[in-house]
């Protein structure tokens, strides 16, 4: 809970790496949220953005009694932070995509769409959740290590055109007392 400091105090500096304000608001990714989706995907992974027609693919399979994606995005102050998306399929849940603005990083916000997705996984009934991150990205690794991701093997040259290889790492399911605490990341 949060409370307004009275007026003879400074209000508190914002937080390392991220914007003052309201958290985020996390909500299903939609149609319209695309183009700015693939705005903050390009920026983040010029080399290897995804494109408008895998993300209305994804999106295509995350409504009606047959879904088998979960999709968000967070949006803040009217402007789209950060998506994630998870597929699932025979019980195995895939991370199919995360991304935070980059003003967003140190913030929690990864973290946040990280816990819905694994909640997705357990909508879905998943038993395990996969993914793949690059073997360069470090930070997004600790995260996944904080989650019970542990890395399972490689993927050579997984992103292209960078032929940047893939770690990819699996969570088995836990139950919520298991869980890590994001509070605080």
């Amino acid at each position: 809970m949060s409370s307004r400091p009275p007026s003879d105090q400074r209000a508190p500096a914002p937080p390392p790496g991220g914007a003052a304000g309201p958290d985020p608001v996390l909500r299903e990714m939609r149609w319209w949220d695309i183009a700015p989706v693939l705005e903050l995907e390009r920026a983040l992974f010029p080399e290897d953005a995804w494109s408008r027609g895998m993300f209305w693919s994804e999106l295509a399979h995350a409504r009606g009694p047959f879904a088998t994606r979960r999709y968000l995005v967070a949006e803040q102050d009217g402007r789209l932070v950060g998506y994630g998306g998870l597929a699932a399929v025979d019980g195995t849940g895939d991370i199919q995509t995360i991304a935070t603005a980059r003003d967003r990083w140190g913030t929690g916000l990864g973290a946040r769409l990280l816990t819905e997705l694994l909640g997705a996984a357990t909508d879905f009934e998943c038993h395990e959740v996969l993914l793949e991150v690059r073997v360069d990205n470090l930070r997004a690794q600790r995260l996944y290590e904080r989650f019970g991701f542990e890395p399972i093997g490689f993927r050579r040259g997984y992103y292209q055109p960078g032929n940047i290889d893939a770690l990819v790492m699996r969570r088995t399911t836990q139950t919520s007392s298991e869980a890590p605490s994001v509070q605080g990341t």
